[in-house]
């Protein structure tokens, strides 16, 4: 399998990667504008274009785009997180040219009918109700909120209700005027794919647009921290604490993703062991490591009972702190084991295949070798991931969210004291 690149003249970005012996291909734009792009007054506008994308173009009705990938058999989606929106299909090798130019009609000629418009802010409405009714959705916005606070990174995807009452046409043009330009769009696909056929396609359909003089970046963040807890009457409290980590540029990115795996990363870990299996203190319990461009988090989670949410915290706490001088090389090759085979397992999809050729690019300009990534995540070392869980404990800086019956819980700063003691 082969990756081959190409940058057009006002920026724009191709990526491609064949897989022999597929029939089909997964093909999409990655945009460079995600929620932490909006400012205050945008807040939820990316996610709310999004929707809007699949509404009616110029050349196609809203139906006309469902169906003209349906008729072929094909899938069509989009989502946005906080450093992009992805518009993306997966179709039968054949189908790859229609794919594309339906991908581009939806970003280039859309026509923000009012009435969609306002068919599609219910449905948002509906979303972000439905959010705040699931806790363990939730409350990772509030964790995020309080990692982050004040600031873009820390705002919700979704958007608050008023401000997506106020979103009109007008609005989501100036975004798209903002952020949309060819030199912040990256085109990817994986599968059966002909490199050269895309080059010809994407020169045709976006090689037109002019550079941006100056793309609009995003605004730096900074992990501050803090503590949010919201009393209601839930069967289950809902906890979660995070630690900043490193951005994805940082080449502590693997160590701390290992670190997070062993911790809380499948059955075998610490957390799930102890808390779990050992004491019976929970259903649910993991952690992971995040990253961003200039920042990242490393966040435990787990739902319990109100009577039972202070061992948890205090268990947590102990667990992280004991990692940090006793993290051994079993748990660290296994750590590494998981990590590698979920990668690998991962990319034998042509649609996790044609994400990643996206986020390489964006991150670095360029596609690592898969041997590469191996052979990095192979070098972390037991002492490596034992630094990490030293950083928690010495680093001040942490924040925690909270809800459900959650009174009694233990204060973030009492948890800071026990980690640092």
């Amino acid at each position: 399998m082969t990756v081959v690149q190409h940058e057009l003249s006002n920026g724009f970005r191709i990526v491609t990667e064949q897989m022999p012996g597929l029939k089909s291909a997964s093909i999409g734009i990655w945009v460079m504008a995600g929620g932490r792009h909006e400012r205050a007054e945008q807040n939820g506008i990316a996610h709310f274009l999004e929707h809007m994308a699949f509404k009616g173009t110029e050349r196609r009705t809203a139906l006309q785009i469902a169906e003209a990938i349906e008729d072929v058999g094909g899938y069509i989606n989009a989502y946005t997180s906080r450093e992009m929106t992805a518009y993306y299909a997966r179709v039968l090798e054949n189908d790859v040219p229609l794919a594309l130019d339906v991908i581009a009609d939806i970003l280039l000629n859309p026509v923000f009918d009012p009435s969609e418009i306002e068919v599609e802010r219910g449905v948002i409405l509906q979303e972000i109700g439905q959010a705040h009714d699931t806790p363990d959705d939730v409350i990772f916005d509030w964790l995020q909120e309080e990692a982050f606070p004040g600031q873009a990174l820390g705002r919700t995807i979704l958007g608050p209700s008023e401000r997506v009452s106020a979103f009109g046409r007008a609005d989501l043009a100036d975004f798209v005027g903002e952020h949309y330009g060819p030199d912040q769009m990256i085109l990817s696909a994986a599968g059966a794919v002909d490199p050269d056929e895309l080059l010809a396609l994407a020169e045709k359909l976006f090689g037109h647009l002019p550079r941006r003089a100056e793309p609009n970046q995003a605004e730096p963040a900074t992990f501050a921290g803090g503590e949010k807890r919201v009393i209601k009457g839930l069967e289950q409290a809902h906890f979660a604490l995070a630690f900043e980590g490193p951005n994805y540029r940082d080449p502590g990115i693997y160590a701390a993703q290992i670190h997070a795996i062993a911790m809380g990363g499948g059955m075998s870990s610490r957390l799930f062991q102890e808390l779990r299996e050992n004491r019976g203190l929970c259903y649910t319990i993991f952690a992971q490591a995040g990253a961003y461009a200039d920042t990242g988090m490393m966040t435990v989670y787990a739902g319990t009972s109100s009577e039972q949410l202070g061992e948890l915290a205090t268990l947590t706490i102990d667990e992280l702190r004991r990692a940090a001088d006793d993290m051994s090389a079993e748990e660290v090759a296994r750590a590494r084991a998981q990590m590698k085979a979920g990668m690998l397992m991962g990319l034998e999809s042509p649609s996790n295949r044609a994400e990643r050729l996206a986020r390489m690019v964006a991150i670095w300009g360029k596609v690592p070798s898969i041997e590469d990534t191996i052979e990095r995540i192979d070098a972390v070392t037991t002492g490596d991931v034992r630094a990490v869980g030293a950083k928690l404990v010495t680093d001040t800086k942490a924040a925690l969210a909270l809800y459900g019956p959650v009174d009694d819980a233990p204060e973030l700063s009492a948890m800071k004291a026990r980690l640092v003691a």
